[in-house]
Formats: C-alpha cells, sequence, structure tokens
C-alpha cells in the first residue's frame, strides 16, 4: 500500500487520465501531470487545487524528467503514441516516444528511488490468437510496431523490478465512455458517435471479437492498485477488461438504446482481428471486478450528448488521436 501521497502521471491529460487524475486527487494524493496537451486542457475545473502540479513538456525531455521525477512515491505511465494508425503515420516519432523515452524515465525513476512504476502496456501484444481466451501466460506475438515497442517496454520493466521498486504492467481492454478529453476513435465511442449524429451506424466487418472497458473502472482500477501492497502486484501482469463482444452487437447495442430505428450498415474490412482477452487472474489474484458494461458507456455518452459536451463531435479534430497526429507532421 502506498503511504506517501505523490503520484506522477505521464500522459495525464490525456483520455484515461483526464478521469483518472480527479479521483487521485478527491483520494487525497498529490498529483504531478506531465503532458504536452496537444488535445487541450483537461482540468479546466480543477485548476487551483492545491495538490495538481501541471508540467506542459515532452517524457523524451530528460530534464523535464530529472526535475520533476524526484520526490515521487509513484509513477503511471499513460504517455504514448496511442494505437496503430496514429504510430504508423510517424514510426520514428512514435518510437522516440514510446520506446526511447521509456528508456531514461525508468531509469530516472529508479534512481530517485520511486516506490512503484506502473505501466499502462496494451492487450494488442498478443497478437492474432487461436484460443478463445487471451490469458497473460500465453507467448506475445506483436503484429505492429506499436505493439512491438509495447511488448520491448514491458521487458525493460520487469528487469528493473526489485523489492524497493515495485513494478506493475497492465494490457487493458479497449476502454469506452465520457472522458473530459475525449476520443471519437474507439470502437464503442466511435458507433456511439454516429447514431447520435449521423443517424445511422456503419460496422466494418462485425465478427470480430473485441474485449472492453468502461472508462470509470480503468481508472478505479489504477487508484486500486495503489491501495495493494508492493509485495502483492510487485513484477505482476494483469488484463483488465470486462466484456468481449462482436462488434456488431456492441452496434445493437448502440442502436437499442440510442434509437431502435437508426440503420446499422455492414460493409467489408481488411482488419478481421478478433480476439477474447481474459481477465480472470486479476479477479482471482486482485478481486478486481469491474463495474460496470459498454451499456453504461453507452448510455454516459448520450447524456454527454445531450449535455452539449461534444461540439462538432464528427469533424473536430481534437476528438480524434490519428487527426491530430496528421496535423502535427504537417507543421
Amino acid at each position: 500500500m502506498i503511504s506517501s501521497k505523490t503520484v506522477l502521471v505521464t500522459g495525464g491529460a490525456g483520455y484515461v487520465g483526464a478521469v483518472l487524475v480527479p479521483k487521485l486527487l478527491q483520494k487525497g494524493y498529490h498529483v504531478k501531470v506531465i503532458d504536452l496537451y496537444i488535445y487541450g486542457d483537461a482540468f479546466c475545473d480543477l485548476k487551483n487545487h492545491p495538490n495538481l502540479m501541471e508540467i506542459k513538456g515532452d517524457i523524451r525531455d530528460r530534464t523535464i524528467l530529472e526535475k520533476e521525477i524526484p520526490n515521487s512515491d509513484v509513477i503511471i505511465h499513460l504517455a504514448c503514441i496511442s494505437n496503430d494508425p496514429s504510430f504508423e503515420l510517424d514510426p520514428m516519432l512514435g518510437k522516440s516516444i514510446n520506446y526511447d523515452a521509456f528508456i531514461p524515465l525508468v531509469s530516472i525513476a529508479k534512481k530517485n528511488k520511486v516506490k512503484r512504476f506502473i505501466y499502462a502496456s496494451s492487450s494488442s501484444v498478443y497478437g492474432v490468437k487461436d484460443t478463445p481466451e487471451v490469458t497473460e501466460d500465453l507467448p506475445l506475438d506483436p503484429l505492429t510496431d506499436y505493439s512491438k515497442y509495447k511488448a520491448l517496454c514491458e521487458d525493460i520493466l520487469l528487469n528493473e523490478a526489485t523489492n524497493n521498486f515495485a513494478v506493475t504492467i497492465i494490457r487493458p481492454a479497449t476502454v469506452c465512455g465520457y472522458s473530459p478529453r475525449m476520443r471519437f476513435d474507439l470502437t464503442v465511442n466511435i458507433l456511439t458517435n454516429h447514431a447520435v449524429n449521423k443517424r445511422e451506424i456503419t460496422v466494418f466487418g462485425g465478427e470480430q471479437l473485441r474485449p472492453n472497458l468502461h472508462i470509470d473502472d480503468m481508472t478505479d482500477f489504477y487508484v486500486f492498485l495503489l491501495e495493494q501492497s508492493d509485495q502483492k502486484i510487485n513484477k505482476k501482469i494483469y488484463n483488465v477488461g470486462f466484456d468481449n463482444y462482436k462488434v456488431k452487437e456492441i452496434a445493437e447495442m448502440v442502436r437499442r438504446i440510442i434509437d431502435p430505428n437508426i440503420p446499422i450498415k455492414i460493409t467489408t474490412t481488411t482488419d478481421n482481428r478478433s480476439y477474447q482477452v481474459s481477465s480472470i487472474k486479476v479477479r482471482k489474484e486482485l478481486g478486481f471486478i469491474p463495474a460496470r458494461t459498454v451499456e453504461d458507456a453507452i448510455c454516459d455518452l448520450q447524456k454527454a450528448f445531450a449535455d452539449g459536451k461534444f461540439p462538432n463531435s464528427i469533424d473536430d479534430k481534437k476528438y480524434y488521436n490519428i487527426k491530430i497526429m496528421q496535423e502535427i507532421k504537417m507543421k
């Protein structure tokens, strides 16, 4: 259990971080966020919070790391170029952030006696498996540079683990639901956005199975980890997911909740990746059970749309990682 109080969250202004940071503050932690804020300000309502320090900076900048990591008790490392399309847009940039920057980040953390390092990897490190249940003990078979560098970072971190530097690796399912830093390039969020604003749903393929996890369960899990002893979670790897659904099943859920009269159009796709991620280990070893469903995420997004939270959600680049990356690349 983390008895002291300072948590540094890299990429803390991103989709997951924007939900996680307020929860950490509510629990009484002092929180440092290092982020480039390329998607905007996620913490407008927290500007005067005495326990929040925001550092606009690049994790590739060693000077920032050497200044901000000392006196941090925990690092939750979320910062990365997310997903394959964004990574492939500029592979050298992706490698520099997702892999090259990771090595000094871990080294500086360990040198400065950070007690715990929690790494957000990806379930994509498994590649495509024939087995119906993908568990943590299966060999990794990353198929893209994005997933390859995630797997390499896992190895680096595990090799650095000691009794005084506890490390935990998380392989999340696809996260869904409302965040102040919203993404509409994730399956549940895409389909809900289109149902609400285009009044139709397009499904590419549809038979592919995808693991899903509500963003509140994802962020609750990070907080939950801080309450566990070092011995319990050191050198551990956990899949964190809940519902495995076919993409067409998610589309049917969205239609049922948003409007049963919305048409669903099925089109062909070259992306036939299909896998079920098992989260039995995290349930058995730690007792963590997600409390929310895909339907809850859809309902949360429906309410957020009704409240006017996402103006111009179809065309505004800030909701789409790859569009922001394309804009950065052109500058």
